[in-house]
């Protein structure tokens, strides 16, 4: 008999779940509020990139006479141009999906989803009409969105949420950025690279704080910060927003989070500003949908609990993505993943998840990858550890781009050689940790990487570099 397959989020999780479960022979139905792909494909990763590739464009130009190219005149950022030009990208990627929900005959219902039962949604269409949607099997995929402040809530206009960002229909003056984490640092770069003069006040005692990062790519990137005039605040917390003279006049005081603040971070100071940028987490999509009608287990801040078979306990339910919160790695590609494993097991197989290998990619200038172990992690777990680097100043293509800022490091088993993790700050550093991702998941040694030939000038031959050097047989690094 043909399972009944309903989706609730079609962002890349959903959407993808829904393709995967009719390939294998399911009879799926998705649900989407909004238009397919999400946060990622219409408020995140795409229409953010759009904006990057275009603040990449305005350095280039600002360093074009080091090229040989003489440009006549200031380069001006038309932000109307930029926005045209987002959304037919993010239109021509939704129509994509479109299509591949299409071909794959997934039935899709623009509305909000509800759960009625067991065996049962609702779904509240956009015309106003309901339709009751009967099921088999459920995936959960409702993601999350971004998290407001009580203290100075989003206005949508002087005080703004990454969402909000996206859609700047002119560059401020002046921005300050609360919070120093992935998407904060991403918008520090770009708003520099576009006009702005930028701030970025972070609570914790380093940028980009995430224990996945390792402390050395937060140095070189505060560094890189400072080259570009980015000022940045740690230890750091804003207290409260105010108008004062047409301007925001932002209170800044010490973390409440940070130990062992010196007195220079201790001290209350403010600053005024044309607009915040609040970017300090994301909340869940969860509440009111009617998940306690099937026992969903959510933590108290309505994160949805799953196991590594992406089951949340209620019978044949499922969840994936960024509902999943913080305790899973809230990142589109880790969806993509997950979202096959509850279309297999929902539709008969087995199949289980694992976060050991998750690469991350952060879209700063320089850009910083990683994944594996850092060499916080790998000490904490009794491994014999050693940690080597290599920098992409070192590189021929490096200097060739004029981008030679950053490093590659291997954290390797000292005994074995094995690869426990890399990390990487510099350019195209998304592109290069792919490489590292299959070493680390197939328990690579460094002499497997150094023996493998790399074409020759590419940025990739940094990785065989760094294995080099921890072989202790160092070439050019």
């Amino acid at each position: 008999m043909t399972t009944k397959l309903a989706v609730i989020g079609g962002g890349p999780g959903g959407y993808v779940a829904a393709v995967s479960a009719a390939q294998m022979g399911a009879d799926v139905t998705l649900v989407e509020q909004d238009r397919v792909g999400g946060t990622c494909l219409n408020r995140g990763c795409i229409p953010s990139k759009i904006m990057k590739t275009t603040a990449e464009m305005m350095e280039h130009f600002h360093r074009a006479a080091e090229f040989g190219i003489s440009i006549t005149g200031k380069p001006v950022v038309d932000m109307q141009q930029l926005l045209a030009r987002q959304q037919k990208v993010v239109s021509d990627q939704v129509k994509g999906i479109r299509n591949l929900l299409d071909h794959r005959n997934v039935r899709l219902l623009k509305g909000t989803g509800y759960i009625k039962g067991p065996k049962r949604i609702v779904v509240r269409q956009v015309d106003g009409t309901s339709l009751e949607v009967p099921y088999d099997r459920l995936i959960l995929a409702t993601g999350s969105e971004p998290l407001n402040i009580p203290a100075f809530p989003f206005d949508g206009r002087r005080i703004i949420s990454s969402n909000d960002a996206l859609t700047l229909d002119h560059v401020p003056e002046s921005i300050m950025i609360v919070g120093g984490g992935v998407i904060g640092c991403e918008f520090a770069f770009i708003l520099s690279a576009l006009g702005s003069r930028v701030t970025v006040v972070e609570a914790l005692p380093r940028l980009l704080p995430l224990p996945s990062v390792d402390s050395d790519c937060s140095k070189v990137l505060q560094r890189e910060m400072k080259k570009r005039k980015i000022n940045f605040m740690v230890n750091r917390t804003v207290e409260r927003v105010d108008e004062n003279a047409g301007k925001l006049r932002v209170d800044i005081g010490p973390s409440l989070v940070a130990e062992n603040l010196k007195d220079k971070d201790k001290a209350a100071v403010s600053a005024d500003v044309d607009m915040v940028l609040a970017c300090i987490g994301r909340t869940p999509n969860t509440a009111g949908i009617g998940l306690g009608k099937l026992g969903v287990r959510t933590d108290d801040r309505g994160w949805i609990m799953a196991d590594s078979r992406m089951e949340t306990g209620a019978p044949g339910v499922f969840a994936i993505g960024d509902a999943l919160g913080p305790e899973k790695v809230m990142l589109a590609h880790v969806a993509y993943a997950e979202a096959r494993v509850a279309a297999g097991n929902a539709t008969g197989r087995s199949r289980t998840m694992n976060y050991e290998t998750v690469p991350s990619a952060i879209f700063t200038m320089p850009e910083v990858a990683d994944v594996g172990l850092t060499e916080i992690q790998a000490n904490g777990q009794g491994y014999p550890v050693r940690a080597d680097s290599v920098f992409f100043r070192s590189m021929g293509k490096a200097q060739v781009m004029g981008e030679i800022a950053g490093q590659a490091k291997i954290v390797s088993n000292a005994e074995t050689g094995k690869i426990l993790g890399v990390h990487m700050i510099g350019p195209h550093a998304s592109d290069l940790i792919a490489e590292a991702t299959l070493a680390v998941r197939t328990g690579c040694r460094v002499k497997d990487l150094a023996e493998t030939i790399h074409a020759h000038p590419t940025l990739s031959e940094i990785m065989p570099e760094v294995a080099f050097k921890a072989m202790d047989e160092p070439l050019h690094g």
